[in-house]
């Protein structure tokens, strides 16, 4: 996950260029050196390293606490923003009144749109529904990914608001360690009168994957939250309860037969003005060298220099090839030795590291 957050600091330092903002790590006692690295790469940002894991509510709130800005954005490790996400939410925030909570477009690592950036309220029959493969009702279809448009429910990867907002609702609920407790912050927003919108104009990556391993372990907590958002603000529904039971002994096989199997890779690509032996040494392939791209071949892994590139064209371009199923990504960070991707939204995120020097 450590290379993820790198990414994902690099990514945002670079949309907040121009805006008097802070940036606020919480650390859940991440196994790997997650916290070394940000205290090396990033001695300006605020590092809260929590000595054991207090779940994704909890981490959130602490991060909130100790926040100084008007605003505030809740923002996912395995995520990549573009330059112009910020000051776009910032700009359409000012424009509203009694505003809520702001999603955002997003897409996973093979470019795909990511349909749980809008959804309805999960009420009874639209999740049990969902439980049986049904998401028509489930996610809000009825708004087009590239729109503007009042939603109900956004996805806790990435969340914008007023940092009063978010004081007034009482964050995040922290009943919920992980998984449903953005459906529920979401839902306390419209009960308390504010609107939650959309913004189907500024696209992130999420790494889905890389945060969210797709197991049976995922599918019973999953459905557990749904649990405990029932039993916050609907009746109990005995009926529910049997389908949620079956929905996590029966998820997890579902998801399973998405995985995305690819064939193997026959060109690389980096999408660069200058070349990068070493990075090739280590793919033991061709690494052919293109400033755009066009011409692109079927079975081949495109690699974005972020030096030549900047994240958003990165967004861009991955979101152009997103029906091209042979066509894989990666991104060579600036100032890095490694480049990262992921193959789809059901499979952890790859991390391939080279020599440097």
């Amino acid at each position: 996950m450590q290379y993820f957050l790198e990414l994902c600091l690099k990514s945002v330092q670079k949309a907040l260029v121009g805006i008097d903002a802070e940036i606020i790590v919480v650390d859940n006692n991440s196994p790997d050196d997650s916290c070394k690295m940000v205290k090396q790469f990033f001695p300006d940002v605020a590092l809260i390293a929590n000595k054991n894991n207090l779940g994704f509510s909890k981490g959130n709130n602490q991060g909130v606490q100790i926040a100084k800005g008007e605003y505030i954005c809740i923002l996912n490790p395995d995520t990549v923003v573009a330059e112009d996400t910020f000051t776009k939410l910032l700009e359409f925030a000012k424009s509203k009144e009694n505003l809520g909570i702001v999603g955002c477009k997003l897409i996973d690592g093979a470019g795909k749109y990511l349909p749980e950036s809008k959804r309805n309220i999960p009420v009874v029959k639209v999740a049990l529904q969902k439980i049986f493969g049904n998401s028509k009702n489930y996610y809000a279809n009825h708004i087009n990914e590239n729109d503007i448009a009042k939603a109900d429910v956004l996805v806790g990867a990435f969340m914008f608001m007023k940092r009063d907002v978010f004081t007034a609702i009482n964050g995040f609920d922290e009943d919920y360690f992980m998984y449903g407790e953005d459906i529920d912050i979401s839902y306390k927003s419209l009960s308390q009168g504010y609107d939650n919108y959309y913004y189907g104009e500024t696209t992130i990556i999420h790494y889905k994957g890389e945060s969210t391993l797709k197991d049976a372990f995922y599918a019973k907590r999953f459905y557990g939250s749904m649990q405990i958002f029932y039993k916050k603000h609907f009746k109990k529904n005995i009926v529910f309860d049997v389908f949620v039971w079956l929905g996590i002994k029966t998820a997890y096989a579902f998801r399973k037969e998405k995985k995305k199997h690819l064939e193997k890779l026959n060109t690389y690509y980096l999408i660069s003005n200058q070349e990068n032996k070493r990075l090739a040494h280590k793919l033991s392939k061709d690494l052919v060298l293109k400033s755009s791209v066009i011409n692109i071949e079927e079975n081949s892994e495109i690699i974005f220099d972020a030096i030549f590139l900047s994240y958003m064209q990165i967004i861009e371009n991955m979101s152009q090839f997103n029906k091209k199923e042979s066509i894989t990504f990666k991104i060579l960070p600036h100032n890095s030795n490694y480049i990262i991707g992921s193959n789809s939204s059901f499979s952890q995120g790859e991390v391939m590291i080279f020599d440097k020097n």
